[in-house]
């Protein structure tokens, strides 16, 4: 991979993910790391567990370091410091950067600010690239990408991993399924962006007739946070719940993924069984972090 930044999985090729996955299968596997002595910089304007973590172990496995803009309240974004200043003066600092914010489009616009690799790290409801490669990864472990039948729940319209994953998809030999309450439907564009890439989008409120056939399901939590009106959320909170009873007719070899947090959308009591694969995704954060970061890192020198 040429130097560049990463926005949405849109931008990849089959090619690039192979890649990508492959070299995080020789990290998982013990490989030396190719690079070391970087600085990868961290600013998350929305709170976050999972990818900053998991970047900041990424970058110190791999020989290098971070620098972390912190918490928002206690940075120059309290004085009105904007986007734009930000990402220029933390490009003073680093050798590649993270950004997550909690509007659509800001991690593109900040590119236009930067040379060095920015990665984004979810932008509102918009795409979460590497979130999409970690689950590809754990997919790909499990029942390889080509002739897979996976089912997306939850909310689709403000779901940025969802919008990523099913991008992705488009590349590979998979039969994508959407199940969703009709006020959390995949928001139009995203739905364009499939039909253009090759996908037939089939939408579903109830996911019963088609739990059978199913290879993956990939379940999303309804995210408060996005709702302009406390109202819709209420109207549509708790509307889907996975747990024993759900899965009865499911395909033996059905694995569950999430990409956390999740609230009350899955029964604790199917953590212990083998069905259970988002604790195991979500450790896969690192080793594919891991080869993002030196593939787009090789690329800057």
């Amino acid at each position: 991979m040429d130097r560049r930044h990463l926005i949405t999985t849109g931008e990849l090729s089959r090619a690039e993910i192979e890649a990508i996955l492959a070299r995080a299968t020789e990290i998982d596997e013990g490989a030396d790391a190719d690079i070391s002595d970087f600085l990868l910089g961290l600013l998350f304007f929305e709170p976050s567990t999972r990818t900053r973590l998991s970047f900041e172990a990424a970058a110190k496995r791999l020989g290098g370091d971070v620098v972390d803009l912190g918490a928002v309240e206690a940075s120059s974004v309290e004085k009105g410091e904007t986007l734009a200043d930000s990402v220029r003066v933390l490009e003073g600092y680093c050798d590649a950067m993270v950004l997550r914010h909690p509007r659509e489009g800001a991690a593109r616009m900040a590119t236009e600010f930067v040379n060095i690799p920015l990665i984004n790290g979810g932008d509102g409801a918009g795409h979460h690239p590497s979130q999409t490669l970690l689950d590809l990864y754990t997919i790909q472990k499990h029942h390889g990408l080509d002739g897979l039948t996976i089912g997306i729940l939850g909310d689709l319209k403000y779901g940025r991993t969802v919008h990523s994953l099913a991008t992705a998809l488009t590349k590979f030999d998979a039969d994508q399924h959407f199940i969703s309450p009709e006020s959390l439907r995949l928001p139009r564009d995203i739905r364009f962006d499939l039909h253009e890439g090759g996908a037939t989008v089939r939408e579903h409120t109830s996911m019963e007739a088609i739990l059978p056939l199913l290879d993956v399901l990939y379940v999303t939590r309804i995210q408060r946070e996005r709702f302009p009106d406390e109202n819709e959320y209420r109207s549509v909170a708790g509307q889907y719940r996975i747990d024993e009873a759900v899965l009865a007719d499911a395909s033996d070899d059905l694995i569950i993924l999430h990409p956390l947090p999740r609230v009350d959308e899955i029964d604790p009591a199917i953590d212990e069984t083998d069905r259970a694969k988002y604790f195991e995704q979500s450790h896969n954060g690192v080793p594919v972090r891991m080869a993002l970061l030196e593939l787009l890192m090789e690329g800057s020198r």
